[in-house]
């Protein structure tokens, strides 16, 4: 029988490392806005192409933060 304690542990653990995966994500997406910001500097009548690709490497990018988190959640509830 695990106890209690190794239970909660195991939840912190994975909320842990949700925290940790959050960063990737967070840094992708100052990337891509970054390089979008910097392209239309330097050609500014391709704005609107390089802002409709941002907005898909955005979502791309946001989905593995949602997975992070759906995951922490199965995993913090699995050892039950």
């Amino acid at each position: 029988m695990v106890s209690q304690l190794a239970l909660e542990l195991g939840g912190n653990i994975a909320v842990l490392g949700y925290g940790l995966a959050a960063i990737g994500p967070g840094v992708g997406v100052g990337l891509i806005f970054a390089a979008v910001i910097n392209g239309t500097a330097r050609q500014p009548e391709a704005q609107n192409k390089l802002q409709s690709i941002a907005w898909i490497g955005f979502g791309v990018t946001e989905v593995l933060a949602i997975i992070g988190i759906a995951l922490a959640f199965v995993f913090r509830n699995s050892g039950a």
